[in-house]
């Protein structure tokens, strides 16, 4: 802000500067009486040539006519020409005519006096409504990573930042509502084995004193042990129920979506893929082709969908050979379905039903990081819209296809 308002103070200066040296050096005067001169010689001419009387008064430029007879009764210092007239030689003298340059640099001054003063509402708008409400914001993100989340946005009207700040806005409140949940989701996580663990403690003390009965021989009696040890496999059964139940509560999902589902052109989704992927495949050399589709409605949430696709893209950027990356789009009965293949297939045909499971990772992934959850949320996205996701390879061609219902 300061520095845009420095430039502003050197612009206003050199200007200044600018039209003070114009003034200055600008020529006062001009001299412009050729061209007349020449015309009224001619109306001198014409007239000694009908013997007319020569009124000198009406003319601008001539100052004298003489006829050069030898009396000398001509000013010697006026600038003159001589011309032949019926016979006789004739002196006419003229005079320069001074034309004030006031005019011209008035002209001058207010030309650049409002050129400036456009410049000037266009700089002072840009500072208003650009960089002003940019250095207001400059600070959001920095504030959002600190983990300040409780203070909603202030709203602005601006047309350049407004969706911008509405935009982080909702990405304050995202962030807030997933921390919350996350903080839900281990308080319920601690409870339930906080819960589980005293539970599981009374089985394991019946067990252990079962275990040390018998270590110590204190029952002798062969139906006593055999008693004892059908116990200890019941508190054990119990241990069990307590760890499977454990297990389910952790085991289930633990990422929540919010879906907007509604209609959308299938064309204006893929003109974002292929935007985002045209110039960057072309650069590493891969041979990138959207093979040509019928393009129709689709029931999806957009943004979701084209999460969806990007995770798909990826995958086929990483775990492909980087020679062909291929989007084709089908159609079968009520359905859209959008495949994308890539060439290099280094996943083996058995590991196929695991590659949309959480956090599983092919063994094709030793020098690739990821945490394997891309396309578990892929199926997730696409089962919460009505949807599907399946893959499958075809000729060394590993290819995943998203389903998307069509609206009829």
């Amino acid at each position: 802000m300061k520095n845009f308002d420095k430039i502003l103070i050197w612009i206003t200066c050199i200007f200044s500067a600018i039209l003070i040296l114009t003034n200055l050096f600008f020529p006062k005067n001009t001299t412009n009486s050729t061209g007349v001169f020449k015309i009224e010689v001619n109306r001198i001419i014409r007239e000694i040539s009908d013997e007319n009387e020569i009124n000198i008064e009406n003319f601008q430029t001539i100052s004298g006519v003489y006829e050069c007879n030898g009396d000398g009764n001509y000013s010697y210092e006026e600038p003159c020409v001589f011309r032949e007239i019926n016979g006789k030689l004739y002196r006419i003298e003229f005079k320069e005519i001074s034309q004030k340059s006031s005019r011209v640099l008035l002209f001058v001054n207010l030309t650049a006096v409002l050129l400036f003063a456009i410049l000037l509402f266009v700089l002072l708008y840009i500072r208003q409504t650009i960089i002003k409400p940019f250095n207001e914001i400059s600070e959001l993100a920095y504030t959002l990573a600190k983990g300040n989340l409780t203070a909603p946005l202030k709203e602005t009207k601006s047309r350049y930042f407004g969706k911008f700040i509405w935009g982080l806005d909702m990405l304050r409140e995202e962030l807030e509502n997933s921390r919350d949940r996350e903080m839900e989701r281990a308080r319920r996580e601690k409870t339930a084995i906080l819960s589980i663990s005293h539970d599981i403690k009374t089985p394991l003390s019946a067990i252990k004193l079962y275990a040390k009965a018998i270590a110590n021989n204190l029952y002798s009696d062969t139906e006593k042990q055999r008693i004892s040890a059908e116990n200890i496999n019941i508190k054990a059964d119990e241990i069990e129920r307590y760890v499977r139940e454990l297990t389910s509560k952790l085991s289930g999902d633990f990422m929540e979506f919010h879906i907007r589902q509604r209609e959308e052109y299938i064309s204006a989704v893929i003109k974002k893929i292929n935007a985002y992927y045209s110039e960057k495949l072309k650069i590493s050399g891969t041979d990138f082709v959207i093979k040509h589709y019928a393009d129709c409605l689709i029931s999806c949430d957009p943004e979701r969908l084209e999460e969806v696709l990007q995770n798909v893209m990826e995958n086929a950027i990483k775990y492909g050979d980087g020679k062909s990356i291929c989007i084709q789009i089908s159609d079968e009965e009520d359905c859209k379905l959008i495949t994308i293949s890539n060439s290099g297939n280094t996943l083996p045909d058995m590991e196929i039903s695991h590659i949309f499971e959480s956090f599983w990772r092919g063994s094709n992934s030793e020098k690739v990081s990821g945490n394997g959850l891309g396309l578990y949320i892929c199926r997730r996205l696409m089962s919460e819209m009505n949807g599907d996701i399946f893959a499958q390879i075809k000729e060394n061609m590993f290819c995943i296809t998203v389903v998307c219902r069509k609206i009829v």
